[in-house]
């Protein structure tokens, strides 16, 4: 997960921002099996989707959800928290800005009205088996970096030898141990060749996402993708660099000259000339600048400035736009991690009690208004969540686990793992109270005289919140007051960006408890080996808990081998009931709306699509309305 985008994540409250089989045996019937594989059907599309058939057809003219006749022009502008010292959001080192990574682009990219679906953007079509053990990109001849020169399969290839030897720890564990090949056939076909033994379902997709960067420019400029630099890449995206104030600001402005202005996957999008992001050290200076038009649009995280904060005049005039749009997309995996790393934390029964001191029922009542709902599944609210007991087709994954003692036989039978209920009507639950006062005494956690609790060599049980969001204080507060009742010595600890990154980041993981999100998606794949792989506990950004759990392991291999949707399904509620089961989170909540509050300059589609907001992408300025804010003396 890039900087910008955990940043994005750990805004106030954070509610509702990649790396998006079997060997042949060497035997006399190896003839047979080349006789078959001469016979083995190669597909040619504009496109790939993980199960069934793409819903645009190879000569689609643009996407359903976009006004194909948006105008081009204006700005829109954000905020971030914070601060950035970088642009390279491909390095662990410095803090990358807001929107760095919108340099760049892939081969094959997404929509927002499907699911799995991915489409030629830098290809004309690409190839491959049925059993989709390799990938062909047949590329376009047309596509230009921001400076003019061509993109050819040499530089495909050279983007792929950098992320595999130079990416960070999730983007190597896939490039180097799921790729065999990639070779360029000529200079604009180039084929990637998948590992045998490696589920295929996902490589063809995992391939075309791979971000592309000009290899010329990078040798000319001695360019590192380890180093912290301000410098970007190359790209080929519709946005280059416009200007910057280290740390305060940032502007992008639309390439005139951009290659793909006119493709399907184009047209109606990247409406704005520039997009410029302010930075803020709070979410209380945040909102005092929106409120005086420093910036202009703004995806409102904080309940209680949702219900508070928009009683402004320029509200009541109708000047600024506050409105709940539809939000299809997948809840948040939005939770309080437990570092697993650290040795006080690694006794479930520990976990689970600190989990019961959390009052969401409280909080959703008297901090958020009640517009949050309470997040129990690292899947809420598609079929991938796991209920009740495990299924007769979950019991097939998980019984030989428990054969083999990876799992207890109670998984079997037990409900999935719920988020306890507590009162609303008190901070302060006293039965849970009791609950997690027996599991600490089970654990060995034992109260002082001084209330306490001490495990056997003495020590106390002392737990730290990290946190560098002040506008979340009020939400963690009442969270270490419940704790510290219980006999937890917890406190919350307030931190700059900078420090949070550092000390939450690998090496240091350097934390007990953090606000950040669990990993999910709606088409699991090999993306959910960077969350919860054990090979990723100790290297990755996207597996900050360090969970390393041999079951969840073999059930991240049924997953990524999974060849339909039934089975991806089960295999993922299996997952789900599992990591569950492990308590490495305080799930937290969510909420199925967009809170969007805007200088009304802007337009969007009437419909819009389920799986996005899309205000950067496909919404649009209204020169019209834009005058009649100046001309009323709102905006300059």
């Amino acid at each position: 997960m890039t900087k910008q985008i955990r940043a994005k994540a750990i805004a106030a409250e954070r509610g509702t921002g990649l790396l998006v089989a079997g060997l042949f045996a060497i035997t006399a019937a190896g003839f047979a099996v080349a006789a078959r594989a001469e016979d083995t059907k190669i597909i040619t599309a504009h496109g790939i989707s993980t199960f069934g058939e793409l819903k645009y057809p190879a000569d689609f003219k643009h996407l359903d959800y976009v006004n194909p006749d948006a105008p081009k022009g204006g700005e829109i502008s954000e905020w971030a928290p914070g601060t950035f010292d970088s642009l390279n959001p491909y390095s662990v080192k410095g803090v990358s800005a807001a929107l760095a990574s919108g340099f760049y682009e892939t081969i094959l990219t997404g929509t927002a009205d499907e699911i799995g679906a991915l489409y030629c953007l830098m290809c004309e079509t690409m190839e491959y088996p049925e059993d989709r053990s390799w990938v062909i990109f047949n590329l376009r001849n047309d596509v230009k970096f921001s400076d003019g020169s061509p993109m050819t399969a040499e530089d495909v290839v050279f983007s792929y030898e950098m992320f595999r030897d130079k990416g960070i720890a999730e983007y190597r564990s896939v490039f180097n141990d799921k790729f065999q090949s990639v070779e360029a056939l000529d200079p604009y076909r180039v084929k990637f060749t998948f590992t045998p033994g490696t589920p295929f379902r996902d490589m063809p997709g995992t391939a075309g996402s791979l971000t592309v960067i000009s290899k010329a420019d990078y040798l000319a400029n001695k360019r590192d993708l380890e180093e912290s630099s301000l410098k970007p890449f190359l790209g080929t995206a519709p946005y280059v660099l416009d200007s910057m104030k280290v740390g305060q600001q940032i502007i992008y402005k639309r390439n005139p000259e951009y290659w793909g202005a006119n493709h399907p996957l184009s047209i109606g999008q990247n409406n704005f000339d520039r997009i410029r992001i302010e930075y803020f050290g709070d979410d209380t200076a945040a909102i005092e600048a929106f409120k005086s038009g420093i910036y202009t649009f703004r995806n409102e995280n904080s309940s209680k400035n949702w219900a508070t904060a928009y009683d402004f005049p320029n509200v009541t005039s109708g000047a600024v736009a506050k409105v709940q749009l539809p939000n299809g997309a997948i809840a948040s995996g939005q939770a309080f991690l437990f570092n697993l790393r650290r040795e006080k934390l690694q006794d479930p029964r520990v976990r689970e009690a600190i989990g019961l001191m959390f009052n969401f029922e409280w909080s959703n009542q008297t901090l958020f208004y009640g517009l949050y709902a309470r997040i129990n599944s690292i899947w809420e609210n598609t079929q991938m969540a796991a209920k009740g007991p495990a299924s007769a087709a979950e019991t097939v994954l998980l019984q030989p686990l428990v054969d083999e003692g990876l799992l207890p036989a109670s998984i079997l039978t037990d409900e999935a793992v719920m988020a306890p209920v507590s009162t609303p009507d008190k901070a302060m639950d006293r039965g849970n109270l009791r609950r997690a006062s027996a599991l600490l005494d089970e654990a060995g956690w034992i109260v002082g005289n001084d209330g306490m609790r001490r495990n056997a060599k003495g020590e106390t049980l002392k737990l730290e919140f990290l946190e560098d969001s002040p506008s979340f204080e009020r939400v963690i507060n009442p969270y270490v007051e419940n704790l510290r009742a219980l006999g937890v010595d917890a406190s919350l600890v307030m931190v700059d960006p900078a420090q949070m990154s550092q000390r939450s980041d690998p090496p240091n993981f350097d934390f007990d408890i953090i606000v950040g999100g669990a990993i999910n998606g709606y088409e699991p794949g090999s993306d959910m080996k960077q969350g919860y792989a054990s090979v990723t506990a100790n290297n990755s950004t996207r597996n900050r808990a360090g969970v390393a759990n041999p079951a969840v392991d073999r059930l991240l291999d049924v997953i990524e081998a999974a060849k339909t949707r039934e089975e991806l399904d089960v295999a993922t509620q299996a997952l789900d009931r599992v990591l569950r089961s492990t308590r490495f989170w305080v799930p937290q909540w969510y909420k199925n709306t967009h809170t969007v509050a805007y200088y009304d300059q802007y337009a969007h589609p009437e419909a819009l699509p389920p799986y996005a907001l899309g205000e950067l992408s496909f919404w649009w300025f209204d020169q019209a309305k834009a005058d009649k804010l100046k001309a009323a003396g709102v905006l300059k």
